[in-house]
């Protein structure tokens, strides 16, 4: 039995790892961006821009920016005359042409402030005729606070802690920290001074939005100061928001503050966004490699979102319905999906929604032999803990010490603490992408009976 555990558990491993390799930072870059001409042209998005017309300048933000960057200057070399990125702590890597920074994530810190002013200090540098590259992934939010003018550091915190905590998507969460901002929702690109702004992108959010990956500075905004008023009323917190974030948004609602640039703005005609990297690019590579491993692969979704126990419910079923439906010799499953759920805070325990959904899984497949299942963050992080996520079996309850015991651990939202007790956690350490999370339920197909 337990053979049979770690050889489950090393298929779902490599099923994920497959995954991971597909939506490398830095191969999504040499994917996308070539050198023509002799060297003397770059050529991405169906674009290209002369290199000898101007100068050359690149910011980036997020956590698989670091890859990204040396991607970019193993092509460029010495034609990048300026260039930052910033990224979560322990996600660096050297860099040879440009500066580098490490800041707090997904509460921005000061650091992340610093790194914000140094971006948009390098976007006015640009004038017309250069070319801005901006490098952005998943996090770059959090990682370039940029207090818009009468908000402090402390503001955006507590207006992102609130955000977090109430259960609010990543679209919400980022229509809010944009107008809270003084880089977000386009106004990065507005910053260049004319110049030419190649964006490349790692998309983490459900539906690939340009203007809601990494808070789309260099995207037009279609949300607006009264909707981001409205998102804080439907949760219930906007009493609970630090005044000076309050009375900027309603004074943007009130037309008092200019809004972020909206679709339709000229100063885009010189903007190209390239989508580098996706959860459906992972989510293929994951199914090829189970059907490698000879399993029947089938991807139900890259847009899964909900609450994460509900939707952990929710797939179980849907694999113990594939399971019902199998007969002896047919091919096992693997049941994919991608996304990102959210968690509504009601205890005080540890965990995150990766974390919670392995736990919630637990809860459905106990006792019930056959089904296994992998938990992930891509970006090998779930919430405020060193895990990306964890597994789940029909013997994880009764290795975490009972169902009661189980229960009490999902009440108090310490997803963690039950992972640990039943040895189902999943370390991977920093994977330096992000494209939201992945599920895979692998789904055994009846054993053919022998002949007596």
């Amino acid at each position: 039995m337990a053979e049979e555990h770690n050889n489950t558990r090393g298929k779902l491993r490599e099923i994920f790892a497959a995954a991971l390799a597909a939506v490398a930072p830095d191969a999504a870059v040499t994917r996308h961006v070539h050198l023509a001409a002799g060297g003397t042209r770059l050529e991405a998005g169906g674009r290209s821009w002369d290199l000898a017309r101007g100068s050359v300048r690149v910011v980036g933000a997020g956590k698989g920016a670091a890859p990204m960057a040396q991607a970019l200057e193993n092509l460029l070399g010495a034609h990048i005359v300026e260039g930052f990125v910033v990224v979560k702590y322990g996600h660096h890597l050297p860099l040879a042409h440009m500066g580098m920074a490490q800041a707090a994530h997904p509460v921005p810190d000061a650091a992340g402030v610093a790194a914000a002013r140094r971006i948009l200090k390098i976007a006015h540098d640009c004038a017309p005729g250069d070319l801005l590259i901006c490098l952005l992934t998943g996090g770059a939010s959090a990682l370039t606070a940029a207090p818009a003018p009468g908000l402090a550091l402390e503001d955006l915190q507590a207006t992102t802690n609130l955000l977090l905590q109430c259960g609010a998507t990543i679209h919400e969460v980022n229509a809010v920290r944009k107008h809270l901002s003084s880089l977000g929702g386009g106004q990065l690109a507005a910053a260049a001074n004319g110049a030419d702004v190649l964006g490349i992108i790692v998309s983490d959010v459900v539906g690939d939005a340009l203007d809601v990956i990494a808070s789309g500075p260099t995207s037009p905004d279609p949300s607006t100061f009264a909707q981001c008023l409205e998102i804080l009323e439907r949760y219930h917190i906007l009493d609970q928001v630090p005044a000076p974030a309050r009375e900027r948004l309603e004074a943007g609602a009130a037309g008092l503050i200019p809004e972020t640039p909206k679709p339709g703005d000229p100063l885009f005609e010189r903007v190209c966004n390239v989508l580098a990297a996706t959860s459906r690019q992972a989510l293929e590579a994951a199914a090829a490699r189970a059907e490698a491993l000879g399993m029947e692969a089938r991807i139900l979704t890259d847009s899964l979102t909900g609450e994460a126990r509900n939707v952990a419910a929710q797939l179980v079923a849907e694999a113990r319905q594939a399971a019902a439906a199998l007969k002896p010799g047919d091919r096992s499953l693997c049941l994919l999906a991608g996304g990102e759920t959210t968690v509504t805070l009601r205890g005080n325990g540890l965990g995150g929604r990766n974390q919670e959904m392995a736990l919630a899984a637990a809860l459905e497949l106990e006792n019930v032999p056959g089904i296994s299942g992998i938990f992930a963050g891509t970006d090998g992080t779930d919430g405020p803990t060193d895990a990306a996520g964890g597994f789940a079996d029909a013997g994880s309850v009764a290795r975490m010490g009972g169902s009661d015991t189980a229960r009490a651990f999902l009440r108090a939202n310490d997803s963690n603490a039950a992972l640990v007790q039943a040895g189902d956690l999943l370390i991977t350490g920093p994977t330096r992408t992000n494209v939201m999370d992945l599920a895979a339920l692998l789904v055994d197909a009846p054993a053919v009976k022998e002949r007596a």
